[in-house]
């Protein structure tokens, strides 16, 4: 058994014993490690994993060149922050973005999806830990901004995500990702939305974010160690 099999069967079984609701718990498969070669791709997916992430346009670019066919089988995530002129590149085929952390860029998918008839899932950003080296929404412009954000006729606001803060706290860690979930518990309940998705959790802390309620982990090197 290859490394890639092991590990990933080792996720999925961890799916299944931290979190609280194992059967909406979807594994995103990050890509963008110069050792994930094709022949590594292609083996996620062998073991059922077809959900990949970037985090630069340009690096999806060269993966959809160097799977070829094979990646008609993939749902392309984009998990980075996306420049507004960068959206034209993906809006014909991108699946999700992770990462809408202002209003003008989720106008800018609404305008570029519009002209292709297309409606894309995307999840809101918030930055929890308050460290300049993430992006995301401040909390109280992600308030403020929420009203405008739901008039978007062709992006549908699936969810949240945000990363954890830089630390071994793991009370921190914990702290952050059970934030995003009543945030989200809050947005549903106060604006009448139906957000469902909770995108946080990484290879060193996605056991935690099970625990805590997330729907949608992001796992890299552990898939590759």
């Amino acid at each position: 058994m290859s490394s890639v099999t092991k590990n990933v069967q080792e996720v999925l079984e961890d799916i299944k014993k931290y979190s609280i609701y194992p059967e909406r718990v979807k594994l995103v498969a990050v890509t963008k490690y110069p050792v994930v070669t094709r022949e590594k791709m292609l083996e996620l997916i062998e073991n059922g994993v077809f959900s990949f992430g970037e985090n630069r346009v340009q690096v999806l670019e060269e993966k959809l060149e160097i799977l070829g066919e094979e990646k008609n089988k993939i749902k392309w995530n984009f998990i980075g922050n996306l420049q507004k002129n960068k959206v034209k590149y993906i809006v014909d085929f991108i699946d999700m973005i992770h990462s809408i952390n202002k209003l003008s860029l989720a106008e800018e998918i609404d305008k570029r999806a519009e002209k292709i008839g297309r409606k894309i899932d995307v999840l809101i950003e918030i930055n929890l830990s308050g460290e300049d080296s993430k992006e995301g929404y401040q909390l109280e412009e992600f308030y403020k901004d929420i009203e405008e954000l739901t008039k978007l006729k062709n992006i549908n606001i699936c969810g949240l995500m945000t990363m954890a803060p830089n630390t071994e706290d793991e009370n921190l860690i914990r702290g952050s990702f059970r934030k995003l979930r009543e945030i989200r518990d809050e947005v549903n309940e106060k604006f009448g939305n139906n957000l469902k998705e909770l995108s946080m959790g990484m290879s060193g802390d996605y056991k935690i974010a099970l625990e805590e309620g997330a729907t949608i982990i992001r796992i890299g090197s552990k898939l590759y160690e």
